[in-house]
């Protein structure tokens, strides 16, 4: 088996497993932010992005060769 972390994979991959996260955030916390964006101006989709970001380091990548 082969372990690998998000930056070892490539662009393509990358970008699904970020839109992935970012889906499963906002199922998770996405009313959560969107009060937490709210009561201190910040930007949800921006918020969004960072804890999308976050979680994908949450991850373990195991590959079979």
């Amino acid at each position: 088996m082969i372990y690998l972390n998000y930056n070892n994979l490539d662009a393509e991959t990358q970008e699904r497993l970020l839109s992935n996260s970012r889906a499963d955030v906002e199922r998770r916390h996405g009313n959560d932010l969107k009060a937490y964006a709210l009561k201190h101006h910040l930007d949800f989709e921006m918020l969004l992005h960072e804890e999308a970001v976050k979680n994908l380091y949450s991850y373990t990548y195991v590959f079979n060769i």
